[in-house]
């Protein structure tokens, strides 16, 4: 068996069993050793997702039906009878037809299903991708990715993730949280996705930030200074900088909910070594953040609490620390054995 062939059967191997969905953590590091070993594995492998992709239209049209059905009927005559195969042409046609017909049924062409990496509680990840770019993960947080010829699609799940990106002017790389997206082609920021809102630091070069609405995307605007029209955020949003963006579909829509202040960068970047800095930030993010590294949650009773203003140093997972220094502010602790219940003296 030459190894084109070789190569083309391994792709196809791998396609179903993308197919099927997720893969298990012990197949995901198989699957990424393979393609690592040579780059001409992800281009075949791209080619039979393309050519699949191209009748996906066509799958349940009535001759594709009948051409499933008389293969189908044929490959049932013929397996009693046959025992080996005769040449590697016959080998491949057989398989084509054979992942044509699965594919069809099961939806191959999300192979499409991307590729997820995630961090637990109290857990921090740093991965490299196959062009080079580079994710930092926070604590219990997920980031899934998926590379094609001309884009590099990243979805944050939940969490917190710092992205180094390769530089590739012809392939962006955009980072979707929720219903905002960033777009960059070789910079560095990262995205944070909260309960109430979604923040962007930018280190260094630039990001276009957008806000899917239906199937369209908008560019998100900044507020006003005094008398001056919006600004786009990406033009506003500098390295050294912060954008904060409320979650859910208002961001396009009413700029004076979308703001950028400046940053400390190294500080802001503390938590990739286990510290947690916060500068007058609201308890409820402060507690969201924490929340990451700790089995007992922290939950805020009311908006009172959850607005109150907080700075200071933790370490990361160190609930008591933040516990003993809100009392000092008046704020009471009610633990059990899952929760521990932050509320403000009436």
């Amino acid at each position: 068996m030459s190894e084109a062939v070789a190569r083309a059967e391994s792709a196809a191997v791998w396609a179903a069993r993308l197919a099927d969905g997720r893969l298990p953590v012990n197949r995901q590091a198989e699957f990424e050793a393979w393609m690592a070993e040579d780059p001409r594995n992800a281009q075949v492998l791209e080619e039979i997702v393309d050519a699949w992709r191209s009748v996906e239209a066509y799958a349940t049209s009535a001759p594709i039906m009948e051409m499933r059905q008389a293969a189908m009927a044929s490959a049932n005559r013929a397996a009693p009878r046959t025992r080996f195969w005769r040449s590697a042409g016959m080998l491949q046609a057989c398989l084509a037809a054979t992942l044509v017909l699965t594919l069809m049924g099961a939806g191959i062409w999300n192979w499409l299903q991307p590729t997820l990496y995630e961090t637990g509680v109290g857990e921090r990840r740093v991965v490299v991708l196959a062009d080079g770019s580079k994710i930092s993960l926070d604590g219990d947080s997920a980031v899934a990715v998926s590379f094609g010829r001309k884009s590099r699609e990243l979805w944050l799940e939940h969490g917190r993730a710092k992205f180094d990106v390769a530089k590739d002017a012809l392939r962006p790389f955009s980072v979707t949280a929720g219903d905002k997206v960033v777009v960059a082609t070789g910079t560095a920021f990262s995205v944070e996705r909260m309960k109430v809102a979604v923040r962007v630091i930018l280190y260094e070069g630039h990001v276009a930030v957008l806000e899917k609405v239906g199937d369209e995307s908008r560019a998100v605007s900044v507020a006003p200074r005094r008398n001056e029209a919006p600004v786009l955020a990406e033009r506003a949003l500098q390295p050294g900088s912060e954008l904060v963006m409320p979650a859910g579909l208002v961001a396009s829509a009413a700029p004076a909910a979308v703001h950028v202040s400046e940053i400390d960068p190294v500080q802001t970047l503390r938590w990739e070594g286990g510290q947690m800095v916060f500068v007058d930030e609201p308890l409820q993010a402060v507690t969201e953040r924490m929340n990451r590294f700790a089995d007992n949650k922290l939950t805020i009773d009311g908006p009172r609490t959850g607005d109150l203003r907080i700075s200071g140093v933790f370490h990361a997972g160190d609930n008591e620390a933040l516990i003993q220094g809100l009392a000092a502010f008046g704020v009471h602790a009610r633990k059990n054995d899952r929760t521990t219940t932050l509320s403000l003296a009436r």
